[in-house]
């Protein structure tokens, strides 16, 4: 599969994304960017106070408007987790370059995070880490333009998987 345009990476939470990305786009010569970061600035205020403040469906509105309004080319985009619940954001993601979802077993993903309010995930109210990995993986697969498995692999592994499934 090769992409001229940009490579945007979905995955849960503590999956590489913005590690392997940063490493992605240096290895490819590409720009970079961490959707979640964008937000941040624009809205002044860290995931984790936007989401108290004006509450989950706002935040996944807001991180919805922040991505389909990236204008890039030759970047790697690092969205955030939750990126996959507006399609309106998917859609124009897909316009603007290859999706690859970052796969990892839930045990592992559960091993890599600590709080979750605290690092801004759009939890529902009573759900569990395992309850939202359970809702947003078939998610992902249905976005993603190829899956990269990435259990038992360095970050430098990664990144060339990444780079070989997409033949660039």
């Amino acid at each position: 599969m090769k992409t001229n345009g940009n490579i945007i990476l979905i995955g849960m939470p503590g999956c590489g994304k913005t590690t392997i990305g940063t490493e992605l786009a240096e290895k490819l010569g590409y720009g970079y960017i961490d959707s979640d970061s964008v937000i941040v600035a624009r809205e002044g205020k860290r995931l984790s106070q936007i989401i108290e403040e004006q509450g989950r469906e706002r935040f996944l509105d807001i991180e919805a408007k922040i991505n389909s309004e990236i204008c890039a080319n030759r970047c790697v985009i690092a969205t955030g987790g939750s990126v996959i619940y507006r399609d309106c954001a998917m859609q124009k993601l897909k316009e603007k370059g290859k999706i690859v979802y970052l796969k990892l077993p839930y045990e592992t993903i559960e091993s890599r995070l600590g709080d979750l309010v605290k690092r801004g995930v759009a939890l529902k109210e009573g759900y569990t880490l395992l309850d939202l990995y359970n809702e947003r993986t078939p998610l992902y697969e249905k976005y993603a333009d190829t899956v990269v498995e990435l259990n038992g692999l360095t970050i430098l592994q990664a990144v060339d998987k990444v780079a070989e499934a997409l033949s660039v």
